[in-house]
């Protein structure tokens, strides 16, 4: 009788290794390709010049338009996908709610708002800055939610309709305030700006966006186990050791200050926080421990390339990039839900 061979067991170094050279390839690709492709050497060559000290003979044009203009936007979004779908990560398993995604729970809207607030009426007199005002918007939009779905029976049917009807109301008041108080010129840079563009980002920026993507990755790895619980229930959680109310504030303010970040820098995108953790728990599973990383990289890339797609789609425009997530994710969610149901 022979015995069948077993497949040798995959080293777990090879996954962190995978990912970063995925990653790394993501980034000098959003970095070479876009409104004016530009070789793969060219790009290498002004890396080199500017991280190692290097002195390659560059074109000094192509060389700021690489270093001063797509790498921080490539880095940036990056992060803002990573933190977005780390986002929704967090608010599926704490809602229990497949979903729930900052955009759907009102946390973008109220992101958006507090963000046009500051810009449009100068509230703070300037001591408050927009990332500020996103952060404060945010979590007066989730506040607001969580209340009302409370009142509402606090089931999770509730919460996601209350998500809704906070979006709404604070979409409405981001339109009044433009409508009130932004002159021609500032109305269509703010709402273009809301469907989610990169297009003004540089260096200082990436100084907000991977912090606040760092930070959220750390909570949710140092609290993948606790998420793991609250699958089965914030009873159940508790009933297992987890400090269910210190978990629920560390993670919803780790989810906030992303959510408000990334919104102040580049307008509200959605999809990213819907999308991407379904897709990786199918290729991981819905232990947290991976799926947290997965997501993480799967958003940082989606983004990446979300951004060359924007850049690349019409010849001599930028398509905002909230447009291109939403034409990809809502085909790839369809067919999602067509995918559970036939499993159900």
């Amino acid at each position: 009788m022979t015995v069948p061979a077993t497949r040798p067991a995959v080293p777990a170094i090879i996954w962190p290794v995978a990912g970063a050279v995925i990653l790394v390839l993501a980034v000098l690709g959003g970095v070479a390709i876009g409104e004016t492709a530009l070789p793969f050497d060219l790009v290498l060559k002004v890396l080199a010049n500017n991280l190692l000290g290097a002195s390659h003979q560059v074109n000094a044009i192509d060389a700021g338009i690489l270093w001063s203009y797509r790498l921080p936007r490539v880095l940036v979004a990056a992060a803002c996908g990573a933190g977005l779908a780390l986002s929704g990560v967090v608010l599926q398993s704490l809602v229990r709610n497949a979903l729930a995604d900052p955009y759907l729970l009102g946390v973008s809207a109220g992101a958006g708002t507090g963000a046009v607030a500051v810009t449009i009426l100068g509230l703070g007199g300037g001591v408050i800055g927009m990332s500020v005002g996103a952060f404060i918007g945010a979590a007066s939009s989730f506040a607001m939610v969580v209340i009302l779905a409370r009142v509402a029976g606090g089931g999770s049917a509730q919460l996601v309709l209350a998500g809704i009807a906070g979006s709404q109301l604070f979409n409405a008041l981001t339109s009044f305030l433009i409508t009130r108080s932004a002159n021609a010129e500032q109305a269509r840079g703010i709402m273009y700006w809301l469907l989610g563009n990169l297009s003004g980002v540089r260096w200082p920026d990436t100084a907000l966006a991977i912090p606040a993507a760092a930070i959220g990755l750390l909570a949710c790895v140092w609290h993948a186990r606790a998420m793991d619980a609250f699958s089965f229930g914030a009873s159940a959680a508790a009933s297992l050791g987890v400090s269910v109310r210190k978990v629920q504030v560390v993670l919803i303010g780790a989810t906030t200050l992303m959510t408000a970040t990334m919104v102040s820098l580049v307008g509200s995108i959605g999809f990213v926080g819907l999308v991407i953790p379904h897709a990786m728990r199918f290729v991981v599973g819905p232990r947290h421990g991976r799926l947290v990383l997965a997501s993480a990289l799967a958003g940082a890339v989606f983004l990446i390339a979300a951004d060359i797609i924007s850049r690349i789609l019409i010849p001599g425009r930028v398509v905002p990039i909230g447009v291109v997530t939403a034409l990809i994710g809502a085909p790839g969610f369809a067919m999602i839900l067509v995918r559970n149901r036939r499993q159900a």
